[in-house]
């Protein structure tokens, strides 16, 4: 079974100034909680571009460190990216990241669609933890970019 994740924020700024910041692997761990140890191993380039790999490594439950591998399927400079994993914690993970801009800033919308692995025992994780553990990864990111770009 296929499971979505839908978020939008408002963001204070222009569309350069977010583009730069969302589309640079080195700060999704500045807007992912701690516990998560979420680490990018990728050496940050200059720019995004379709086709880059990118490897974390993540310890969503009780500290165990997972390796994840995702690729920057699609770009259109300052207006979205998709990124898909490669391997990683999920049988599916495919992650739409898009700025539209609106009056007074940018409305960053978010749309990821993740299947879990191991038939009927990934379909009582998703229901016992991970949706909910999702959820909260995404509430605090949006506090972080609250506390980032509207004050």
């Amino acid at each position: 079974m296929l499971h979505s994740i839908k978020s939008e924020q408002f963001l204070r700024g222009d569309r350069k100034t977010i583009w730069d910041f969302m589309s640079d692997p080195k700060n999704l761990a500045r807007i992912t909680p701690q516990h998560m140890g979420f680490n990018v191993l990728t050496p940050s380039l200059s720019s995004m571009y379709q086709g880059q790999i990118i490897e974390y490594t993540v310890s969503p439950l009780f500290g165990i460190k997972l390796n994840w591998v995702t690729e920057i399927t699609h770009v259109k400079d300052e207006i979205y990216f998709v990124d898909e994993q490669r391997f990683g914690p999920y049988a599916f993970w495919h992650h739409q990241h898009r700025l539209t801009e609106v009056e007074g800033g940018i409305m960053m919308h978010d749309l990821v669609h993740y299947k879990m692995p191991f038939g009927f025992l990934g379909k009582i994780a998703n229901f016992l933890f991970v949706k909910k553990q999702l959820k909260e990864i995404f509430d605090y990111r949006h506090q972080k970019l609250e506390e980032l770009f509207n004050r």
